[in-house]
């Protein structure tokens, strides 16, 4: 099953209550977005740590056991 952006958003809204989502289907499939999230809580933090707090925040959807989010091109960075 494939998820919706908006889910996207709402789970990854949940880990980081005041960042800026933006959420895109790049194909229209509902399994391939791009994610732009800007957040405070990443600041000081290397990129590939960034990376797995958003997974973190995604709880296993990425996973390929669930089958439920193919492919998620990831952009993070810090307020400013």
């Amino acid at each position: 099953m494939a998820m919706q952006a908006a889910e996207i958003e709402t789970l990854i809204r949940e880990s980081f209550p005041g960042a800026v989502v933006e959420i895109r289907d790049l194909a229209g499939d509902g399994n391939h977005y791009a994610a732009t999230v800007v957040a405070e809580e990443f600041r000081g933090l290397s990129r590939v740590k960034q990376h797995q707090m958003v997974y973190a925040a995604l709880k296993g959807r990425m996973d390929g056991s669930h089958g439920e989010l193919h492919a998620l091109a990831l952009t993070t960075r810090v307020p400013g």
